[in-house]
């Protein structure tokens, strides 16, 4: 059978290819065949495009999607659902009973990203943020995969020197549902003074870190097995259950190197130098910060993906970065954050290794002929803006 994909594709400079230069593309509507295996395997994906630029992303990351799919016999039924921002223009709320419950029927959960000033000043529960954090508690998924590679072709955007940044490959294993941002008691009230106080509860219990902790041991073997605990034991009593409970599941991974290190620390050895670093496991508001300044060592948040992962059900996949309103509807958004979450999502929540590794291939070969985006992009490189990456999965077929 042959797959039929219209791309709108801008102009592009033919000497910047290697190999067979591609027929001179002209910015109308394009029609490319290729080859393709029919489809033996269906799975349900659930789109959440958010707001900004999530639909933009998404809009890229679904074409890819649909592409490697058709390439490796796989079908896709795709389900748009509102959240955040989106939802409470439609419905009210940043995270319909619908959206929930379509998304926990799916084989796996895309999401693009959400907020932006217009929800600004909300009340909390009607915050599109709020609504993240129900999906995430709704879906049950508690560990957070963020990996941040410096890829050879973008060691020149890091904001690292160039032998600071060059081959650092590490994993960010964040616990999702516990922590500050779901602990209680939290709110507003008065001290003795009078004076209005805010308060939040930073508290784990033994299961939370075991299971966290078992993930990041687990992916610390398929890495270098090297697992780095990151907390602050020195002063909070939930650091220091975090890693007594870190320490007694590592005898059950005898060939993983544990070592530990307090959250100011690693935030400092991060710049310093970061490839001492192979895998870290920390909770949710350590793990969201560190796993944001590690963006920066790769060139871009705009490259990040995720993947967070339950016990059972649907995975959900993002990029790490938010919606930039700034930017929104201007064609200048970094999509691979969102392609490589699509990857991580056939990797990790569909078993489909060969599809995964398929787009990041291509993804590479993208960045080995020059195109950027304009976050990534260095003097010498064709400066695109929402370009259609995905073409290059379909490269061999020209040739």
């Amino acid at each position: 059978m042959a797959a039929f994909l219209q791309l709108n594709v801008r102009p592009i400079n033919p000497q910047q290819f290697r190999r067979k230069s591609l027929p001179k593309l002209s910015p109308r509507l394009v029609t490319v065949h290729c080859s393709a295996t029919s489809p033996s395997k269906r799975y349900t994906i659930t789109l959440l495009p958010g707001d900004g630029i999530g639909p933009e992303v998404i809009s890229v990351a679904k074409n890819v999607l649909e592409l490697a799919g058709s390439l490796e016999g796989i079908e896709f039924l795709f389900k748009d659902m509102p959240v955040g921002g989106a939802a409470l223009d439609l419905t009210g709320i940043p995270l319909p009973e619908e959206t929930l419950s379509i998304a926990k029927q799916s084989d796996a959960v895309l999401l693009g990203a959400i907020g932006g000033y217009k929800w600004d000043n909300n009340e909390k529960h009607l915050k599109p943020e709020t609504g993240l954090l129900q999906l995430r508690e709704g879906l049950k998924v508690f560990a957070n995969l963020r990996p941040a590679s410096v890829l050879p072709q973008l060691v020149d955007a890091s904001t690292l020197k160039k032998e600071i940044a060059e081959g650092v490959d590490l994993m960010v294993v964040r616990e999702l549902t516990g922590g500050i941002y779901f602990g209680k008691p939290r709110g507003f009230s008065t001290n003795e003074n009078g004076e209005e106080i805010g308060f939040n509860t930073e508290v784990y219990a033994s299961y939370e870190i075991d299971r966290i902790a078992r993930i990041a041991f687990e992916s610390a073997q398929k890495r270098r097995g090297k697992l780095c605990s990151v907390d602050k034991a020195n002063v909070l009593e939930a650091s220091m259950l975090w890693r007594r409970r870190v320490m007694a599941i590592a005898s059950e991974y005898p060939d993983v190197e544990l070592s530990h290190m307090y959250v100011d620390n690693a935030a400092m050895q991060l710049v310093r130098n970061p490839k001492q670093f192979d895998t870290i496991v920390t909770n949710n508001i350590f793990g969201d910060i560190l796993s944001d300044e590690a963006s920066m060592i790769t060139g871009s948040i705009g490259m990040l993906p995720s993947a967070s992962l339950g016990e059972s059900g649907p995975g959900l996949f993002e990029p790490i970065h938010g919606s930039a309103p700034d930017i929104a509807g201007q064609d200048k958004a970094n999509p691979l954050a969102t392609v490589l979450s699509a990857a991580m999502l056939l990797r990790y929540g569909l078993g489909e290794e060969e599809a995964a590794q398929r787009i990041e291939t291509a993804v590479l070969d993208a960045l080995n002929r020059g195109f950027r985006t304009g976050d990534i992009y260095s003097a010498g490189n064709v400066c695109t803006f929402l370009v259609n990456f995905f073409i290059y999965i379909l490269l061999p077929c020209y040739y």
